[in-house]
């Protein structure tokens, strides 16, 4: 796994400021006013700081961008990042400072003076996450990230705050680390792997193999991965943080290829199907997180592997299935696989757990792409008072999500004229909406149930606030919030 870069939040010592190598960050207001801290490397800079906050580069500059003074005289450091943000930022903006701090600095150590500037941990939030780099694949020497340290007028009150963003951080680079992970490196067989490590912090991990999905009777999932040589599996890991209470369960989607089966994709961009286990990724990172800082509330996360290969034992269109629960599908699509994981895992959770709530994710369909674009993820639910938590949870971490409809109308879509349903609606018009209504046929009447469509933001084109291309890791944290606001005891 990535690892994080080192750091430590200390008291205030400007004695050795000129002495210091690597990068210095400080802050100045919007109207330029610089803290007791900034005012000492102004002072050894020979007010080269007081410059460039008087200059319209630092003028130009937006709220939680930082602008560079590179090898200031008085100082051994390569550069002096200033900061605009004001004393008390929101948690938006405290996280774009410090993703701006960690673009700023590349990858030299860094001592961000914090002061008595609130929301420290949140900044150091954006530094370790803006950070991130996926790199095991490239073969030339890699530069390790330098180490960050802040510099605090209360540093224990600011090193517990850090410690559980922290331990979001290491979630969410988990889940980009699976997620950029290449399909012949991250088979089924090494996910169900790298998951089952996750029993040394803590968790309860059980690795369910094809015999024992076929006892369940999960024809649904198994008819996904029949054309792959890759085992077709289902991973269980537990968290029991609480008392009594009935878990919530996390279900994700894990296709760690889709090639479409059958019913072929396109050649045009099906390298980025190496993503299609965003959902399984997302319950992975939030699972590694709640272990790390041992949430008071019991939480299952299952995750469905398989891959979706075409070859002469391939589910064809046409074809029809027999579910866990009993329901028969006919398969229109073989493209449309996702459904046909989740469908089984949604109903195993349910049967074995019986648990409060079922949040499942998936990087289900494009067409959420189109509605949504990359900003937001589509929200379905059968529960408002689950969705307006989540919505609530998203909207503090700074997690695209939107709320869009259910109905029977979408549902009428899915009739089949052979079995009790088809995997897909007939036409292109609301495909986001009927994949949410075949979902919500294998929740079990009185669960509160959330989807969670996340094709658009679980891996992007262009770098993000707090990531560069690739994956996100979105999820993680509003989920983590969700569960620490709505689930935990006090």
């Amino acid at each position: 796994m990535t690892e994080l870069a080192p750091l430590s939040i200390t008291e205030i010592d400007l004695g050795t400021l000129a002495e210091r190598s690597g990068a210095i960050a400080v802050f100045a207001t919007e109207d330029g006013k610089l803290d007791q801290n900034a005012r000492k490397v102004n002072s050894l800079s020979k007010k080269a700081v007081a410059r460039l906050v008087e200059s319209a580069a630092f003028e130009k500059a937006k709220t939680g961008e930082a602008v560079t003074v590179s090898y200031p005289a008085g100082l051994a450091a390569a550069k002096v990042i200033v900061v605009k943000m004001p004393r008390r930022p929101s948690v938006e903006v405290a996280r774009k400072a410090g993703a701006a701090i960690a673009k700023a600095r590349g990858e030299d150590d860094v001592l961000v003076l914090g002061g008595s500037m609130a929301r420290m941990a949140d900044v150091a939030f954006g530094v370790a996450l803006r950070g991130y780099a996926f790199t095991p694949h490239k073969t030339g020497a890699q530069d390790a990230l330098g180490k960050i340290e802040f510099m605090v007028s209360a540093p224990d009150e600011v090193q517990a705050a850090a410690d559980v963003l922290m331990a979001v951080a290491e979630g969410i680079v988990f889940t980009r680390d699976l997620t950029n992970e290449p399909a012949n490196h991250l088979t089924t067989t090494e996910f169900a792997n790298r998951l089952k490590e996750m029993e040394n912090i803590g968790l309860t991990v059980e690795v369910l193999d094809e015999d024992k999905l076929e006892d369940l009777g999960m024809g649904s999932l198994l008819c996904v991965g029949l054309g792959s040589a890759s085992p077709s599996k289902v991973v269980v890991m537990q968290w029991n943080g609480g008392g009594d209470e009935a878990p919530v369960a996390l279900v994700g989607k894990g296709v760690v290829f889709d090639t479409g089966g059958i019913s072929l994709k396109p050649a045009g961009g099906m390298e980025d199907m190496t993503m299609d286990m965003g959902g399984a990724g997302v319950v992975s990172g939030v699972m590694r997180t709640l272990a790390l800082r041992k949430a008071r509330a019991n939480v299952v996360g299952l995750v469905g592997l398989v891959e979706n290969m075409p070859s002469d034992r391939a589910t064809r269109p046409g074809d029809v299935v027999t579910s866990m629960k009993g329901d028969t599908i006919e398969v229109i699509n073989t493209d449309a696989e996702g459904r046909l994981v989740l469908a089984d895992v949604l109903w195993y959770a349910q049967e074995r757990f019986k648990p409060s709530a079922v949040v499942d994710l998936a990087t289900l369909t494009g067409a959420v792409i189109i509605a949504l674009g990359r900003e937001n993820a589509g929200v379905f639910s059968n529960d408002d008072a689950l969705s307006k938590a989540f919505l609530k949870a998203a909207e503090t971490e700074g997690e695209g999500a939107w709320r869009l409809p259910l109905g029977a109308a979408y549902d009428a879509k899915l009739k089949s004229r052979i079995a009790d349903m088809k995997n897909v609606g007939g036409g292109r018009d609301a495909g986001s909406i009927t994949a949410a209504q075949f979902l919500q046929r294998f929740i079990k009447e009185g669960t509160p149930w959330m989807h969670l469509d996340i094709a658009g933001v679980a891996s992007v084109k262009e770098d993000t606030v707090l990531a560069p291309k690739g994956a996100t890791g979105w999820g993680v944290a509003a989920l983590n919030r969700l569960i620490s606001d709505t689930y935990e005891a006090e």
